[in-house]
């Protein structure tokens, strides 16, 4: 069997039977196939899909090209969930929920991953704190999971292997919408961590990789066939990504938000409706409610008396972080040392918003990566991000710039200035919750 006869035959639009993208995907572990030809075997793909039996196949494969997680031994106590996002700008939900339905009971193991594109990456977001370990190995992970309830972290060099190469490549050969690579990688990483259900958030809107509703209902019943099939139950909640979600972008800019929604001190309103839909999902798929209603009343309690935050800060601790970080989590984060606001050109409603360009404005800063490996600074980014239907004018500025020189800054000005576009009149808002699909 040979590589280049497999990526050709998918190129031409056959369907891959399973022994080839099993010899496809172990080529991966042996170092037998090279970049080059998963480029082109992700660029096949992307133009010519897969059928679910292909997608099933691809998923499994990269799932077994590691380890997987068997939490059985460890009586936890509790159902093991999780949830994972296909990606957005200022999309900090992750960081919020996993000590949410920790402190409700469920167990967390989160294998989250980096940037992509103009998204940023929860792992991205979560290296921001200084020591924080994403890496731990298996061991520590389930010491961790089974003393605090939850693990935000990346893939280690155990799970699903054979994605972290596939993963990196499309990310930067324009690969990173195709349906089923998006599904065998989002299940390859879940169901590697031994989890008992999943929720998955699809975004959709322009600052999303599924620009269309029908785009992200694809992508929801994709991924919820295939986990069936992997006997894992899966829900979707298909959210909007109409305009940046919560305040802010940007790595430790993010990371503050979210010590602010834990302890309080500030819940910007969209994104807390879509925090409470995920993890009421959650706490119903899991079981550990029998009603979204009973969920959202358990989930705001853990917020209000401060059991969420205190295993968030756990959590921090459990990886390597600071011991007071919930409580001097200003002190601790790295910030920029420009911060200037950006005004539109004339005053008005904001009426659409390229939320897109908004997550490129991050990566020019160089929060986000326009190559792999790149090194980012966990600093830059943007605060007081208006939404849609929002007045701005000479005194209300569409943002705060995070900048680490003037320069940079100029040039987030001009490519925010293009990115807001404004009527004259009032703006209704679009709903943050589009559907919810359960099969």
């Amino acid at each position: 069997m040979l590589v280049k006869e497999i990526i050709r035959k998918k190129r031409d639009g056959a369907e891959l039977d399973k022994a080839e993208i099993d010899f496809l995907i172990a080529g991966l572990a042996d170092e037998s196939v090279s970049r080059e030809q998963v480029s082109a075997f992700t660029m096949a793909t992307y133009f010519q899909g897969m059928s679910v039996a292909e997608t099933s196949a691809l998923t499994l494969a990269m799932l077994h090209s590691g380890r997987v997680m068997d939490w059985k031994s460890h009586d936890l106590g509790g159902p093991v969930v999780d949830k994972h996002s296909t990606g957005g700008v200022g999309d900090k939900v992750s960081l919020m929920l996993a000590p949410m339905i920790a402190a409700c009971g469920g167990f967390v193991p989160m294998i989250s991953g980096r940037g992509l594109g103009h998204t940023g990456g929860t792992l991205d977001k979560m290296e921001s704190i200084p020591g924080y370990n994403t890496s731990p190995d298996l061991d520590v992970l389930a010491q961790v999971i089974k003393n605090v309830g939850c693990a935000v972290i990346g893939q280690t060099e155990d799970l699903a292997p054979a994605d972290r190469l596939i993963y990196s490549v499309r990310d930067v050969t324009a690969t990173v919408e195709s349906i089923p690579l998006i599904t065998a990688s989002i299940l390859s990483k879940k169901l590697s961590a031994g989890l008992d259900s999943l929720v998955m958030d699809i975004k959709v809107g322009p600052g999303a990789f599924m620009e269309t509703e029908e785009d992200a209902g694809n992508l929801a019943r994709s991924i919820i066939h295939t986990a069936k099939e992997s006997g894992m139950p899966t829900h979707a909640v298909i959210t909007s990504m109409d305009e940046v979600l919560g305040l802010t972008a940007g790595n430790a800019l993010e990371v503050m938000e979210t010590v602010d929604y834990l302890t309080g001190k500030h819940r910007d309103p969209r994104l807390h409706e879509v925090v409470l839909a995920l993890t009421s999902e959650m706490l119903l798929l899991s079981g550990l409610t029998t009603s979204r209603e009973e969920a959202q009343e358990k989930l705001q309690a853990v917020l209000d008396n401060g059991r969420a935050a205190e295993v968030f800060d756990q959590m921090v601790v459990a990886l390597g972080g600071p011991k007071d970080f919930i409580e001097n989590a200003d002190r601790h984060l790295d910030h920029a040392p420009i911060i200037k606001p950006v005004y539109a050109p004339e005053d008005g409603y904001i009426s659409h918003i390229d939320v897109r360009d908004v997550g490129n404005v991050i990566v020019s800063l160089g929060g986000g990566r326009s190559v792999p490996g790149q090194v980012l600074d966990m600093a830059v980014g943007l605060t007081d991000i208006v939404g849609v239907g929002a007045r701005v004018d000479r005194d209300k500025p569409l943002a705060l710039i995070h900048a680490r020189t003037e320069e940079d800054a100029a040039k987030a000005t001009e490519q925010m200035q293009a990115a807001f576009h404004l009527s004259g009149g009032r703006v209704e808002e679009k709903p943050a919750i589009k559907r919810i699909l359960t099969l």
